[in-house]
């Protein structure tokens, strides 16, 4: 049986329609997903929508919605970007399901049980924005005199009864997890968790409210709802039919990573470790923290009018280069930077002009010169065994790359294999050969054929779509394009024996024009 290989992305907050920082995690995430069902795991991709807590209930009222109603509304919008985009999640969970409810409330009562919650008085500092605590130690002046998170979002005086979580039974516990090499990458955001735990006295935690309804039930406890952090944070359980301990539970916990945005590391390496640790439950294997998309070097906000629409985006340059763009581009767990013009010209220098003109340029000759027909057991010279060994190291990097979630790094290792089959090509020159010698041509194009299945297969995880329309051109069947399919060296004898031509191709990557300024 395959190895499972369970995935998550944050759960997404859906007060407004999601933005450009929601594809790129999603898009990541798919990436990971199909790159590992690639190497033949049994992979498992849960997201969902964090639906309650006080802002939620606010920006329904403030729209005069019903909370339900407008959580149900606002919650499509993501089902839709992650279906515009090519999103293959297994599950998509929101919080306001039953089942959710069921998992919310059954860790909640194993963290009673083993009695790290306990009923007080909360008083302390409270963003609304970020639905988080702040000691008074962490927070920052702002204009006016006015107190900020860290995050740089206010906050408020908050007094109410309150639940509390234990957490400072787990510093020493939390530590020792966070310097586990691999639990939490990049190293900057170990670092700084590191930091935070070793440098304050680590506080128990409010985990409940009182002051507003929309929530999951405290058990027991009338008038309290779940703090939305432990909420949200359960969904993860859900995705794989908690409260239910058997079954997919059973195959996928504990979860093999946990993809979110650097903003909410604390809450990923220290609160669900300990909330997990307190319930019995083992802890995630990985927790990746990526850093932040920027639009010509700005944060994005709705006052600088400058937020990006991710379906306007896909449909002005395309799903596919738009998600080559984003892991080609930045470099994953560092903050980047995009522009219209920074994905027309990434697109164009290496989809269209480097490998899809490869692509199109030899499937042609093919077609032209040898009437379509492969053919096999084709003497090599060096410089052919040279261009296959070569390629086949670079694929070989770029897979490493990407089990580091080094996205960039791999699909310019990806490059540097499509840059050595175009020279390969300018050096022999198939269309000087048709006339001084046609069986060395035929030879190289046999070749250059074999070495383009070989990238398509390679950067299928990040443009599905295009490259299967490549390899159906090529006769690659659909049950023959895995990484595992890498490693089979009969399947080009099996092909160019078979009836199969290589008909007059059509190109998957066309150039783009800077149509249009207006999304982004």
């Amino acid at each position: 049986m395959a190895e499972p290989f369970y995935l998550t992305t944050a759960i997404s907050y859906p007060n407004g329609k999601p933005h450009i920082g929601h594809a790129y995690e999603a898009i990541a995430a798919d990436v990971i997903a199909r790159f590992r069902k690639a190497q033949g795991y049994d992979v498992r991709l849960v997201t969902g929508t964090d639906e309650h807590g006080l802002k939620m209930a606010q920006t329904a009222r403030n729209a005069g919605r019903d909370t339900l109603e407008f959580a149900t509304e606002m919650s499509n919008h993501f089902r839709a970007m992650c279906e515009r985009l090519g999103i293959g999640y297994d599950a998509f969970r929101r919080t306001t399901e039953p089942q959710h409810h069921a998992a919310s409330q059954a860790l909640w009562m194993a963290m009673a049980a083993r009695g790290d919650l306990y009923l007080d008085r909360y008083e302390g500092w409270y963003s609304l924005r970020d639905e988080a605590f702040y000691d008074e130690s962490e927070l920052i002046d702002g204009e006016g005199g006015q107190r900020l998170s860290p995050q740089g979002t206010p906050v408020e005086w908050n007094v109410e009864e309150s639940w509390f979580f234990r957490l400072s039974r787990y510093r020493d516990w939390l530590i020792e997890l966070n310097e586990t090499p691999g639990f939490l990458e990049p190293e900057s955001r170990r670092k700084e968790v590191l930091s935070f735990l070793k440098g304050n006295e680590l506080r128990d935690l409010s985990v409940s409210r009182t002051s507003f309804d929309w929530g999951v039930p405290v058990p027991g406890s009338p008038g309290h709802v779940m703090y939305v952090w432990v909420d949200a944070l359960t969904t993860y359980l859900t995705g794989v039919g908690f409260p239910d301990r058997d079954g997919d539970f059973a195959r996928f916990w504990p979860a093999s990573l946990h993809l979110i945005g650097k903003d909410i590391v604390r809450f990923h390496a220290v609160y669900w470790p300990a909330f997990l640790k307190s319930a019995g439950l083992p802890v995630p294997k990985a927790v990746f923290g990526h850093g932040f998309l920027l639009h010509r070097g700005e944060k994005m906000s709705k006052s600088l009018g400058n937020v990006v629409d991710p379906i306007e985006l896909a449909d002005t340059f395309g799903v596919d280069p738009l998600r080559y763009f984003l892991l080609r581009e930045v470099s994953f767990g560092n903050d980047g930077s995009f522009s219209a013009e920074a994905i027309v010209t990434r697109a164009n220098a290496e989809l269209a002009n480097s490998f899809g003109n490869l692509a199109q340029r030899v499937l042609s000759m093919i077609f032209k010169n040898l009437d379509g027909v492969l053919k096999a057991n084709l003497d090599e010279t060096e410089a052919d065994r040279a261009l296959r060994a070569d390629v086949s190291a670079q694929l070989a990097k770029m897979t490493e790359h990407f089990e580091a979630l080094s996205f960039s790094e791999g699909l310019e290792t990806w490059m540097r294999a499509v840059f050595a089959c175009n020279q390969y090509v300018d050096e022999q020159a198939p269309w000087a050969l048709r006339k001084t010698d046609p069986a060395r041509m035929t030879a190289v194009l046999n070749i250059l054929f074999r070495c383009v299945r070989d990238l398509a297969i390679a950067v299928r995880p990040v443009v599905p779509t295009s490259i299967d329309r490549l390899l159906d051109q090529m006769g690659i069947s659909a049950d023959a394009r895995d990484y595992i399919a890498l490693a089979d060296n009969s399947w080009f004898d099996t092909l160019a024996g078979s009836s199969y031509r290589v008909a007059q191709p059509v190109g998957v990557f066309p150039r783009l024009d800077l149509a249009s300024e207006n999304a982004t």
